[in-house]
């Protein structure tokens, strides 16, 4: 029996729920990567880039490309680097919309810290 949907989705977002995962998808988005640039990008051990990449090549996510005795790390396609762009519009709209409430809140404190010290 196949899974539902949702769940597929919602083991895809979990497979994403990494943050060194979400920094290689991010610099994967300008082209191949190589391990060695990839390492001096995030500052983690080989190990734990190793195993993340792993993770990323198994979900079809990623590719290995090797030139060589270089390995480099690409995008299999586009639509990753599209979500990408779109949960950074996600998290702007959030976050402007956070902003504005801290402002008006510090605005309505305002007279009455007025009050306060008088």
């Amino acid at each position: 029996m196949q899974a539902p949907l949702y769940q597929v989705k919602a083991e895809f977002f979990r497979m994403l729920g990494h943050p060194v995962r979400i920094r290689v998808l991010e610099l994967l988005q300008h082209g191949p990567v190589s391990v060695r640039d990839l390492l001096a990008d995030i500052e983690i051990e080989p190990s734990s880039l190793s195993q993340q990449l792993a993770v990323l090549r198994r979900s079809g996510i990623i590719v290995s490309i090797r030139e060589g005795s270089t390995v480099r790390y690409a995008l299999a396609g586009g639509d990753v680097a599209e979500l990408l762009r779109a949960a950074r519009r996600i998290l702007t709209e959030l976050l402007t919309g956070q902003n504005q409430l801290l402002t008006e809140l510090q605005q309505a404190d305002a007279p009455a810290t007025l009050h306060t010290t008088r």
